[in-house]
């Protein structure tokens, strides 16, 4: 799917979290990361207040991280009392890598238009085993089975480089 094209965000370099020869890094770095991820964590809110945090799948497409679950799923239920989210991806290692925060608003995507091409997306992503098509505004996997798709727009996003040097960018965005 082609980019949306997005004003670039503001961007600034923590120097409480980075060494003295970081930089703050491109919002482009933490694009190809966002793009490139084969997982993320999911961290949500339940109605009582008590976080929860799950693995999945999802894809960065038109400016968003995209993900789905079924519509009974815990996150679903989550999502539907309050949905402030927060997205993060990167590596488990302390000392080399890079690590990114995305926080933002999970909103459903109903529209066939964007959600076949979201289909198409994932699949070509993760691979046959994640063939959705789309029925009343859901994927659908052929068996029954449904998932509402949700896309997280950043309205702020932190990029936490590891290693030599150390440093933490956040990006705003308007």
């Amino acid at each position: 799917m082609p980019e949306k094209d997005t004003a670039a965000p503001e961007t600034a370099l923590d120097p409480h979290y980075s060494g003295e020869d970081a930089t703050a890094r491109p919002w482009a770095e933490a694009v190809a990361l966002l793009e490139g991820a084969e997982l993320y964590w999911l961290s949500t809110v339940r109605p009582d207040g008590r976080p929860h945090v799950t693995p999945l799948i999802g894809l960065w497409s038109d400016g968003a991280l995209h993900f789905c679950t079924g519509p009974s799923e815990r996150k679903a239920r989550n999502l539907a009392a309050n949905p402030e989210v927060v997205l993060t991806t990167g590596a488990n290692t302390l000392r080399e890598g890079f690590d990114v925060v995305v926080e933002g608003r999970a909103a459903r995507v109903t529209d066939e238009r964007r959600l076949i091409p979201l289909a198409e997306a994932w699949e070509a992503k993760y691979g046959a085993e994640w063939h959705f098509g789309v029925t009343d505004g859901m994927f659908s996997n052929g068996a029954g089975g449904r998932a509402e798709v949700f896309a997280v727009t950043p309205r702020t996003a932190f990029g936490f480089a590891k290693g030599d040097p150390y440093g933490q960018t956040r990006w705003r965005f308007a």
